[in-house]
């Protein structure tokens, strides 16, 4: 487990783009046969992700990270599938993943194992975890039975959908929020108006971006933004103080989760657009 400690709302100002990079950005979660995890100090917050191919995937806790027996001793844990047809096995119990679907593993739950129906297009698990302090019962939740949200317009290229899965109104947690959302043709702005939640982090998973295209995230204080590169499949960590918005050169999708102190996902202070800097 590779191990990250985040820059301040002052220090990220005087950083390089390969510093800020190293400090915020996750390139290479998604390796063939494994699992790739990062634990960042922002609210605690474990990103990874999960590639099996021929052979089942144990998710098994870092003792010199978490002192813990096992994974989800005293944390919660977001899965969506990226990828192909898989199952997640919790505790016995198999849990059937098509692309787009979501499971909630709730803290308690020792065994957490992940496998690919087709070794020739594997399931590719993307996770968020957060530390929990109550359990709550591992749920799936389909693509269709997320609960969507339809924003923005084409005049403003930034037409989309947010999907909620793990929030107050669907699936429970004890702070985890996570969800998706998907640009439609033609548009290409996430997030706008910026803003920041002084009460929470916030991950993005970037995914769907073409091969030969990418996204432009920005980040910082509003009053002095920066831009990093997102590939397919490439994460984010946005601090409280922090900015989260982006442009892609086409139409992309993105997971989002969040935690911290509270998961009214409506709870955002918005940055008007004539301060951005």
């Amino acid at each position: 487990m590779e191990v990250r400690y985040a820059p301040n709302q002052d220090a990220y100002r005087r950083m390089t783009t390969k510093e800020l990079r190293g400090a915020f950005v996750f390139e290479e979660l998604f390796v063939p046969h494994a699992i790739a995890m990062v634990y960042n100090d922002i609210d605690r917050a474990i990103i990874g992700g999960v590639v099996p191919i021929r052979e089942p995937l144990r998710l098994q806790a870092s003792m010199k990270e978490m002192a813990a027996e096992y994974f989800a001793e005293r944390r919660e844990v977001g899965v969506i599938n990226t990828g192909g047809t898989g199952r997640i096995r919790a505790d016995g119990k198999d849990h059937a993943m098509q692309v787009k679907d979501v499971l909630f593993i709730g803290k308690g739950v020792k065994e957490i194992e992940f496998a690919s129906s087709d070794p020739e297009n594997p399931a590719q698990f993307y996770f968020v975890s957060y530390p929990a302090h109550a359990a709550y019962p591992s749920t799936r939740a389909t693509f269709a039975e997320a609960e969507p949200v339809r924003l923005g317009s084409q005049k403003e290229a930034n037409k989309r959908t947010i999907y909620k899965y793990i929030h107050p109104g669907g699936i429970k947690s004890s702070q985890l929020v996570m969800g998706m959302t998907e640009l439609e043709e033609g548009s290409v702005w996430n997030t706008m108006p910026a803003h920041t939640h002084q009460r929470r982090s916030e991950v993005y998973l970037y995914f769907n971006v073409d091969a030969d295209s990418f996204v432009v995230h920005m980040m910082g204080r509003p009053d002095e933004a920066r831009a990093l590169i997102l590939r397919n499949r490439q994460a984010v960590i946005s601090p409280s103080w922090s900015i989260h918005c982006g442009s892609g050169t086409r139409r992309y999708s993105f997971v989002w989760a969040m935690g911290g102190e509270n998961q009214e996902f409506s709870d955002m202070d918005p940055v008007p657009m004539n301060e951005l800097l």
